[in-house]
């Protein structure tokens, strides 16, 4: 492993840069990803979508929703407030992203219409532009953690501390966002967003960025009307004073871990929560699982770990545990970007029967 030093300039993480050419040149495109063995039964029944687990878990939601936004209403101007705004702020602009997320892959619900609903709803309160974030979201898929080619790399580096304190505000995710609807609402698409979105996509884009800048321009126009934040408190805000939870959650998914393999088990984590942030979350603490089949939709993924678990690195206990880990490395990735964990990974021969059904896991 190569030493660097605290002057070494960080990796071209670009999609456009000397690091895409490199991902084509190691065979790390179109290439094949490792996935654990299931049987092909077995992953049919795991796959089935359903309605009625995210048709409840929605309205949860959207009640703890309404609850925290008429308390913090109601109690709007004095030091009551905080707790309703602090509740209401997890709820909107850290548990909408679990909630773009799967209706972006469109396993949340069985029925269409509810995914796409749901899924401009929540692209709006997390602030990532729809048809971007859901052409951005397949090639993340695609090219997981591969540099150059993956465009939702949380933490590039050498991870830089003053940034990810920021994030913790969503701010430079917010900067990024209305970058990019000011330029789209004109008609303009940037070079990375060309690379990525098929120039079909592109006036769907454009309607959606000028459809936000009149939302935002509406409670933007209310909060002068009548002289007041409790508008953008409620729309708008949130998604800024209340992601810190939802970065939280982000930075376990991938950072620290390898860049530019083919196995899940190597750049992505899963680990166990309790069952309040299993519901923000939407499952998505199963984060190896959904990577390594993504059309498994989240009420399904606790089985599928069980089903994959022995051929998958141990799971972390909890979020303090994870973190016990990624907080050195990222401080050692700080002077030697190319530090990362190495997951632990049995190195055993493949029994015939386990390569029987891997090979039908593939064929289905």
């Amino acid at each position: 492993m190569s030493k660097y030093t605290a002057h070494t300039a960080r990796r071209d993480y670009s999609l456009t840069g000397p690091e895409a050419a490199r991902a084509f040149d190691k065979g790390l495109v179109s290439a094949q990803w490792y996935q654990s063995p299931i049987p092909r039964k077995r992953m049919k029944e795991l796959m089935q979508r359903r309605d009625a687990p995210a048709l409840l878990d929605t309205a949860l939601w959207v009640v703890a929703l309404f609850a925290s936004g008429f308390g913090g209403y109601w109690f709007w101007g004095t030091w009551a407030c905080v707790p309703f705004f602090v509740a209401y702020g997890v709820l909107y602009g850290t548990a909408s992203n679990p909630r773009w997320h799967e209706t972006g892959h469109g396993t949340a619900f069985k029925t269409r219409w509810m995914n796409d609903v749901l899924y401009q709803v929540a692209s709006f309160m997390c602030i990532f532009e729809p048809h971007v974030w859901r052409w951005s979201h397949a090639r993340h898929h695609t090219d997981t953690i591969v540099v150059g080619r993956d465009p939702e790399i949380v933490e590039p580096r050498p991870p830089s501390l003053l940034m990810m304190f920021l994030s913790l505000f969503n701010l430079p995710l917010a900067w990024k966002t209305f970058s990019g609807v000011a330029r789209h609402a004109v008609g303009r698409m940037s070079a990375q967003e060309a690379d990525f979105i098929p120039a079909s996509e592109w006036p769907k884009v454009f309607r959606a960025a000028r459809v936000w800048v009149g939302l935002y321009a509406l409670v933007i126009g209310a909060a002068l009307y009548l002289h007041s934040w409790l508008p953008l408190m409620l729309i708008g805000l949130p998604s800024v004073y209340g992601a810190w939870l939802g970065y939280l959650f982000g930075l376990t998914q991938h950072v620290g871990l390898a860049e530019d393999v083919l196995d899940h088990r190597s750049n992505c984590r899963t680990i166990y929560m309790n069952r309040v942030l299993r519901f923000l979350y939407m499952n998505m603490n199963y984060h190896l699982e959904h990577h390594m089949y993504p059309m498994v939709p989240y009420h399904a993924l606790a089985q599928l770990h069980e089903e994959i678990r022995d051929d998958c690195p141990p799971p972390y206990a909890n979020l303090f545990e994870a973190y016990k880990e990624i907080l050195p490395t990222i401080w050692k990735q700080r002077r030697d970007p190319s530090h990362f964990i190495q997951r632990p990974i049995r190195a055993r021969a493949e029994p015939a029967a386990n390569a029987a059904v891997r090979a039908e896991a593939t064929a289905s």
